[in-house]
């Protein structure tokens, strides 16, 4: 079968690179590794059940303007429904090679990617639900995964705080993904997070969660005895901060700003610096 440049196109899978950062963090805490099924965990993440929920919500959405990594989306196709089912398959079957439990996680993970984006469902319609349901399988059952998916014996002993610290990132991170996305979400009758708190109060709350996530970061890696890989860390982070703040002045000034240009480098700017951040941890552990 061949895949059809669209079914290829929104499948997003350089997207995958912006939700990179919690495998790193979960990977670098694990003591004792299994390399090969910390490649599988990758693999399946990040090649199959991350893709797969882009083209499905796609396959819903059918976006006629910018989404997350495409400015002009393709009009998708039944070739990409049909798709996603065998990729989530295969995941599935992959999965419980691991472990049933991690296969159990991974079920749940991509149900509520579903529901987040069925039109008989729509999570995605209700801006706390929405919003809940994605940090929370995108930060804390993510590390859960790949903490105990990469563990020699499949510990279940996963740091809790960093579970939290995980979903707190990605909620800070999430409402700035949407700012461009306001006209569209309103015509397709979609309450978002970022919709509801507005420009400004999406850059203000923005601001309160990161500061959140990363005093928990540092009692998590103060008290686990990472001194110096949280200041790595932070220190990779600090052109993060830097672009957000002039970022928010300008949207402050001219709503315009937030557009989907400035969007993608700040999402961009942000993945590159965590993933070089929780590289960095993992190199040094």
């Amino acid at each position: 079968m061949k895949l059809q440049r669209s079914t290829l196109q929104l499948l997003r899978l350089p997207f995958s690179f912006f939700l990179m950062p919690v495998y790193w963090f979960a990977l670098g805490q694990v003591v004792y590794k299994d390399p090969g099924k910390a490649l599988l965990v990758f693999f399946i993440l990040h090649v199959l059940v991350y893709p797969a929920s882009n083209g499905y919500n796609s396959y819903m959405d059918r976006d006629t303007s910018p989404i997350g990594g495409l400015e002009h989306p393709l009009p998708p196709t039944r070739q990409l429904f049909r798709l996603t089912v065998g990729m989530d398959l295969l995941a599935l079957l992959l999965g419980a090679w691991i472990s049933s439990r991690f296969a159990a996680g991974l079920a749940c993970y991509i149900l509520a990617s579903r529901a987040y984006s069925y039109r008989g469902i729509r999570l995605k319609k209700y801006p706390v639900a929405g919003y809940l349901t994605v940090i929370i399988c995108q930060g804390a059952l993510v590390f859960f995964l790949v903490y105990h998916g990469s563990h020699l014996h499949q510990s279940l002993d996963v740091p809790v705080e960093a579970m939290i610290a995980s979903s707190l990132l990605i909620g800070g991170f999430y409402p700035l993904t949407q700012l461009y996305q306001h006209e569209a979400d309103r015509k397709d009758g979609v309450r978002t997070m970022s919709l509801l708190l507005g420009y400004r109060g999406s850059f203000v709350f923005t601001g309160i969660i990161y500061s959140l996530a990363f005093t928990l970061l540092a009692h998590y890696f103060l008290f686990t005895y990472q001194v110096r890989e949280f200041f790595v860390l932070a220190t990779c982070m600090l052109p993060v901060l830097v672009y957000f703040v002039i970022w928010a002045v300008k949207v402050w000034k001219d709503p315009e700003q937030a557009n989907f240009k400035n969007t993608m480098r700040m999402n961009l700017l942000a993945s590159v610096c965590t993933n070089a951040g929780f590289i960095a941890v993992l190199v040094m552990g």
